[in-house]
């Protein structure tokens, strides 16, 4: 075949989609028992949402975006992360006017065009959680809370919580000003020197190491932030005491979008290398006003599918997946064929996977599909079992095979299997 999937695109595929799909299962069970309800955003959206949300001096806007113009002239972008497209669906949908905070989660594909490497790829999946409405400590160590509590689950063992606060409007301006006149003594590029005077805290996100070398010295938004939100920042680390859940400080983590304020975080898994984030987010408290919405504050976060796989396998953990079929179907004949068929389905109605050999297989290479199905059981269906109205279930990992009535053999085989 001459086509391929697109440089950069990880796809899935058995059996390590069924990891895959198992871990997004854990974290739909884990925000439901948090009262988070799921919603589904569009894939694309209108190209400002996110150079006004995400900010036009972010990397994702200025250089990673996958931007396109549509037959109407349009200008869409696909989504490069979820935050944005979500509130602007809690907004446009009024779900804001109800209860606060508006809990929500969603999953799916997003975009940015990157070098593609190991856990950074151009389509990459994410799962995502929002909480919409409520400026309260308790909901920022509820959302950092129920991430932890999902990695624990799949059993991830060298998870690191980095927490910062990045302040707010108050105190963020002098520290602004204080990090300027850092920075506009350093040695840097030109587009650096230029991000100084629109963004000077992204200038803290840079990975380049000759950078990097020079921030050693610079002012921490720890040293400058106001009474009230060194009061936030301590209830939320004391919340998470009491969860158990334990972290570090990280003075200089500033993530890499701009509507980032007060709690931010990460989580950190050191078996990954450079790339070495597995999720992370905050709080955005002035992005509804940014994208022409009303105040209201929020917090969330993104967990990286990908890289959450790659560290389970790093870590050597395989998860359990239901089993793709329980109960194999083997029919001798064309009559026990028919019969088989319809005996598949009220097994599968009943609740229990089932499968079947098709194509008129003879009983030998049946049964090797059988073998390679995974199934407990298989039945045997023949001429004779049809005119005695009964099937024979042999247990596949014992060889023991029983006789039972067709018409008891799916209460027989739930028994067995659940």
């Amino acid at each position: 075949m001459s086509f391929q999937a697109p440089k950069g695109v990880k796809e899935y595929v058995p059996p390590q989609a069924s990891t895959f799909y198992a871990i997004r299962g854990a974290f739909a069970e884990t925000a439901r028992r948090a009262g988070y309800a799921y919603l589904e955003t569009a894939v694309f959206e209108d190209t400002q949402l996110f150079a006004r949300g995400v900010g036009e001096s972010t990397d994702v806007v200025s250089k990673e975006m996958y931007t396109f113009t549509d037959r109407g002239g349009r200008s869409l972008t696909l989504r490069p992360e979820f935050t944005a497209g979500v509130l602007r669906a809690v907004l446009e949908y009024g779900l804001h006017r109800g209860q606060l905070p508006v809990k929500v989660w969603t999953d799916g594909p997003v975009f940015r065009a990157e070098a593609p490497q190991e856990g950074r790829y151009r389509q990459f999946y994410q799962l995502d959680l929002e909480a919409i409405g409520s400026e309260d400590p308790a909901v920022d160590a509820e959302t950092i809370a129920l991430a932890w509590q999902w990695y624990s689950a799949l059993g991830l063992t060298q998870v690191r919580l980095l927490l910062n606060s990045l302040g707010c409007k108050e105190c963020r301006p002098a520290y602004r000003a204080r990090l300027q006149e850092f920075l506009r003594a350093l040695d840097l590029d030109e587009a650096t020197r230029a991000r100084i005077e629109i963004n000077p805290l992204r200038v803290l996100d840079d990975r380049r190491p000759e950078v990097r070398a020079q921030l050693e010295g610079a002012p921490l938004i720890g040293d400058h932030l106001c009474p009230a939100c060194k009061a936030y920042h301590d209830r939320v680390k004391q919340l998470l005491a009491d969860l158990g859940v334990s972290w570090e400080d990280a003075p200089r983590l500033v993530r890499g979008l701009d509507y980032y304020t007060r709690t931010t975080f990460e989580f950190d898994h050191p078996l990954l290398g450079a790339q070495s984030g597995i999720g992370g987010g905050g709080r955005y408290d002035g992005l509804s006003e940014a994208i022409g919405g009303p105040p209201l504050p929020g917090i969330g976060f993104g967990l990286g599918l990908d890289r959450t796989v790659i560290a389970m396998e790093r870590e050597g953990i395989a998860l359990a997946a239901p089993p793709r079929c329980e109960v194999y179907g083997v029919a001798l004949g064309d009559e026990a064929a028919r019969a088989m068929f319809k005996l598949v389905n009220e097994l599968r109605a009943a609740g229990v996977a089932a499968d079947m050999a098709y194509g008129g297989k003879g009983l030998k290479g049946a049964m090797k599909g059988a073998d390679r199905s995974g199934a407990a059981f298989a039945l045997i269906l023949g001429d004779r079992d049809l005119a005695a109205e009964a099937v024979q279930v042999k247990d596949l990992t014992t060889a023991d095979q029983t006789e039972v009535p067709l018409a008891e053999v799916v209460e027989f085989l739930k028994g067995k299997v659940q």
